[in-house]
């Protein structure tokens, strides 16, 4: 194994011509999106109305297992795709484990993510129906930022609602949104009938994913050519993130490498489905088996502490319902919580594979993930996102793990991408200013409250 590079790139002819549908592979498919008024599954003529055509055609199928990518699409994945596999050998050797680490840096390109993969596509379909441009919602602004350069490239308008918590605590990833054309607004603003609801039921409130959405769905559906794109949680978009996984073993099984374990940061599931699609399918289809290690806030635990249920995706009770590990549709993250991954619920394909055991989830508190992703930086050379932090300090305890018990375990973990543009919170950390926060029982039971009871 000495002949494996320190970082694996793939040739451009091995970038995947198709995305992987794991849902394909699933016994116990994730449930439909309903319709709140009726409670019946939605299909394709209620969803086009928010969705781009496309692309609910995507979100439905759930028996295909392939889909071609566009040409258009992987001419611009040629920008900044293969993206490298690389071999951890540095922090190996600052831990002194027998573990071999790698990490699938998705971090490469202007937008500082693994989002660009789906903003790419979502666009292109918005583009392909001839729409004016589209609406969205963003918390830490990656998939913003994404987004944002996706429609410049293809010459269509976007309109983008910020969690205000981040809006203020990050301007420059704001910046970056306008200098690609877009228009962001903190949300809730007073710009949206529904978002004016929400400043009056909660008067000072940072914000949260759950409210930004309502406001990008108001503003796609009363606004003539536009609609509403989603960053994570859909399946439509755990599918193009499975590109993700699919170079990832692509450049494993080019060198004979098999991952025991495979780590990923989990908020609303988009980068952590994408990473371990193909292998998840394997472990479906009997093939192989892996340990899937789901990462996700203390502070915003909804597959460890969250209830399986169907509940709004959104704060304004606007969108579809799904089934996911949930907060509560009106759970909002402490203010203190400067990690991203502030989601209330998880997507339906990730729940479902977590329900029925094939997945395993943990909570850590952010001044550990700060801690590990300082680590990380200071040996590896890379400054992570905080998102990209809570796998890596997951990888690292598993790694000490096997120093204490001998074990060579290959463990594999998504850094999704660079920190660079959350300073704010790096500098809380630096500061000792930064706190933890763990929601009681108590806490959760206020958004519990509010999950619609679905039979």
């Amino acid at each position: 194994m000495s002949d494996i590079p320190y970082k694996i790139y793939l040739e451009e002819k091995e970038m995947p011509s198709a995305w992987y549908n794991v849902r394909a592979d699933m016994k116990n498919k994730p449930a439909p999106l309903i319709n709140p008024a009726t409670l019946k599954p939605m299909g394709f003529e209620e969803l086009r109305g928010v969705f781009c055509d496309e692309l609910v055609k995507q979100e439905l199928d759930d028996v295909t297992p392939y889909f071609e990518i566009p040409d258009e699409i992987r001419s611009f994945y040629r920008m900044y795709r293969p993206s490298p596999l690389v071999r951890a050998y540095c922090l190996e050797k600052e831990l002194d484990t027998p573990a071999k680490i790698y990490y699938k840096f998705e971090g490469n390109n202007t937008s500082g993510s693994h989002k660009l993969n789906s903003a790419i596509a979502q666009a292109y379909y918005a583009k392909k129906q001839g729409l004016k441009g589209v609406t969205t919602e963003t918390g830490a602004g990656q998939w913003g930022t994404a987004l944002s350069m996706a429609c410049a490239y293809l010459g269509l308008d976007c309109k983008v609602y910020m969690v205000k918590v981040s809006y203020e605590q990050k301007p420059f990833r704001r910046e970056v949104m306008r200098t690609y054309g877009a228009a962001v607004t903190p949300s809730p603003s007073d710009t949206t009938n529904i978002g004016r609801k929400i400043l009056a039921d909660f008067p000072g409130t940072t914000g949260s994913l759950g409210c930004a959405i309502s406001e990008a769905v108001e503003a796609a559906t009363s606004t003539e050519g536009y609609r509403y794109v989603l960053g994570s949680v859909l399946s439509q978009v755990l599918l193009h993130q499975s590109v993700i996984g699919l170079e990832c073993k692509a450049a494993m099984d080019k060198y004979g490498i098999k991952p025991d374990m495979i780590i990923g940061c989990a908020g609303g599931g988009s980068n952590l489905g994408g990473l371990i699609s193909p292998f998840m399918g394997e472990k479906l289809r009997g093939e192989a088996d892996y340990q899937f290690i789901a990462v996700e806030p203390a502070s915003c635990p909804s597959l460890t502490r969250g209830k399986f249920a169907y509940d709004f995706c959104d704060t304004g009770n606007v969108c579809p319902m799904a089934k996911m590990y949930t907060l509560g549709s009106r759970f909002i993250p402490s203010p203190n919580h400067a990690g991203g991954l502030r989601y209330h619920g998880m997507s339906g394909v990730v729940s479902q594979l977590y329900h029925d055991g094939y997945l395993e989830a943990r909570a850590v508190e952010q001044t550990s993930v700060f801690e590990a992703a300082t680590r990380f930086a200071r040996i590896e050379g890379i400054l992570p996102a905080p998102e990209s932090s809570h796998a890596i300090k997951v990888a690292i305890d598993e790694a000490l793990k096997c120093k204490e018990t001998g074990e060579e375990k290959t463990i594999l973990f998504g850094l999704t991408g660079t920190g660079y543009f959350d300073m704010v919170a790096y500098e809380q950390y630096n500061n000792g200013t930064m706190t933890d926060y763990i929601p009681s029982d108590e806490d959760l039971q206020i958004g519990f409250s509010q999950i619609p009871e679905v039979k």
